[in-house]
């Protein structure tokens, strides 16, 4: 297999820290219309934007990783088509993530009625203050500017979420100034309408109870809401997107027969299919900067073997998944063991190594859903699965390498002491000079800029676990770490 040479440093780019074009400039009702602005849906403002990106091979969704043939041609034509949707998928599989992602396909920027509540288009004014406002300025009617990250709205849905949290509820407040029950604009706008213009995401629908998914048939068919019984028809020009669990259908909640049948499509998701896809979404999310330490290349392989390797486990429950975070989350507490040993110790450079891989299992264990059958050998299923990861990379990466010289250092019964707070500078003392050190570190994808001390150790310590694996040394566990000898 062939090992992307690029080392974690950091967190991907967030789609948030695009740099952001100034500002349109019409302010006014007239100026828009001089500028020649044309007046979309948002459907068809998304089709034709991704369309655009289709035809000069841009990249249409950003930081997802694994679905480029799978998930992303169902979700484009989802889009293409203008359908509301419902991304289905166990926890962990960037659904989320994807959600946000299709705002990236809105205009960057668009006119507002200048202090709506609902992002009326100035064109076509919706609520009642906004068609006030048009007959009173007439083309004198100020407008504003909203980005495409303000035009995404998102809520979780639980238990406890109200009609009036989704849709909109009276405002007892402004019943208070005076106006009257029935004036309109004493309805305070929900979450749903004050996305108006946008896309609004309601993540683990199932979980919604189904008396308030039942609010949601209009927004979803006819393209409007009720509030309190009030002769209220507020068009709303909104993309709907949808999260789910497939459990969910059965066992906390489902979505409603006339809620499915409302959406356009269903699109499944997965996690990554490919070690080379793993490698890249930990190298992606891991978030190191602020730990400052290195995590060489074949202890992220590790990292992603061990994270397939639990999923693909039986005994572990596969309805529930295994999370990407989980992988994420072992890379960051590696490398954390790693800066731990460097303010301990004085080493100078972090750099992760194999010895800092076994406090994963006991930080991790309660990310993972195991069969009842093996309750109580958590910690001893995922040491023995870390275990297999690390000798498949092992028989990946340094399998076919000459470590005679390596082996040579215990032809006499010399043994090697290492553990997680062990430095490399010490680690390197006791092991003594070997030949051929480049040429392994080579192989594990280290190149220039890697000859610190610690990448030294790193690449010797992986190597003797992976002897010790393949049953040419043997190991001895203890409380301070683990003894090498033949």
């Amino acid at each position: 297999m062939t090992r992307p040479r690029c080392r974690i440093t950091g967190r991907g780019r967030r789609l948030d820290s695009v740099h952001k074009s100034p500002t349109p400039a019409p302010s006014t009702l007239r100026e828009l219309r001089e500028s020649g602005h044309r007046h979309r849906t948002v459907k068809a403002e998304i089709r034709e934007n991704l369309l655009a990106r289709l035809r000069s091979g841009e990249s249409r969704f950003p930081g997802i990783v694994g679905f480029d043939e799978t998930v992303l041609p169902h979700l484009e034509r989802a889009l293409i088509a203008g359908h509301d949707l419902v991304l289905l998928g166990e926890r962990g599989q960037g659904k989320t993530r994807l959600i946000r992602t299709i705002t990236g396909l809105l205009d960057e920027w668009s006119p507002v009625v200048e202090g709506c509540e609902i992002n009326d288009h100035p064109y076509a004014p919706a609520c009642v203050r906004c068609r006030r406002l048009a007959a009173e300025h007439g083309d004198d009617l100020p407008v504003a500017w909203k980005h495409r990250e303000d035009r995404y709205g998102e809520k979780l849905a639980t238990p406890d979420t109200s009609v009036g949290d989704l849709i909109g509820d009276v405002d007892p407040i402004k019943i208070a100034e005076g106006r009257t029950l029935g004036d309109p604009e004493t309805v305070h706008y929900g979450l749903v309408p004050r996305t108006n213009r946008g896309v609004f995401s309601v993540n683990e629908l199932p979980d919604l109870a189904e008396r308030i998914q039942v609010a949601l048939l209009n927004v979803l068919e006819e393209r409007d809401i009720q509030v309190r019984g009030y002769n209220l028809r507020l068009p709303l020009d909104v993309l709907l997107v949808a999260s789910a669990n497939p459990e969910d259908y059965t066992n906390r909640g489902r979505i409603i027969t006339p809620l499915k049948d409302r959406f356009g499509a269903e699109i499944r998701t997965h996690y990554p299919q490919t070690i080379e896809d793993e490698l890249v979404l930990i190298r992606q999310e891991a978030d190191l900067d602020a730990l400052g330490a290195d995590l060489p290349d074949h202890l992220v392989e590790v990292i992603a073997r061990f994270t397939r390797l639990v999923r693909e486990s039986t005994a572990v429950d596969s309805r529930s998944g295994v999370s990407a975070r989980f992988s994420i989350a072992a890379a960051e507490t590696a490398a954390a063991s790693a800066v731990r040993r460097a303010a301990l110790t004085g080493e100078e450079r972090p750099v992760t190594r194999v010895c800092d891989l076994p406090g994963v299992v006991h930080t991790l264990r309660g990310k993972v859903e195991f069969e009842v059958s093996e309750e109580g050998r958590e910690v001893d299923v995922l040491s023995h699965l870390l275990r297999r990861a690390t000798a498949e990379t092992f028989r990946g990466t340094l399998g076919g390498a000459d470590l005679t010289p390596l082996l040579d250092r215990f032809g006499e019964g010399a043994q090697v002491e290492s553990g997680d707070l062990v430095p490399a500078t010490e680690l390197l003392r006791r092991i003594g000079r070997v030949e051929g050190l480049s040429k392994m570190m080579a192989r594990l994808g280290m190149g220039e800029g890697d000859e610190s001390p610690g990448h030294a150790a790193a690449a010797l310590e992986f190597a003797l676990e992976g002897l010790y694996l393949m049953r040419r040394l043997s190991k001895d566990e203890t409380d301070g770490g683990m003894v090498y000898r033949t």
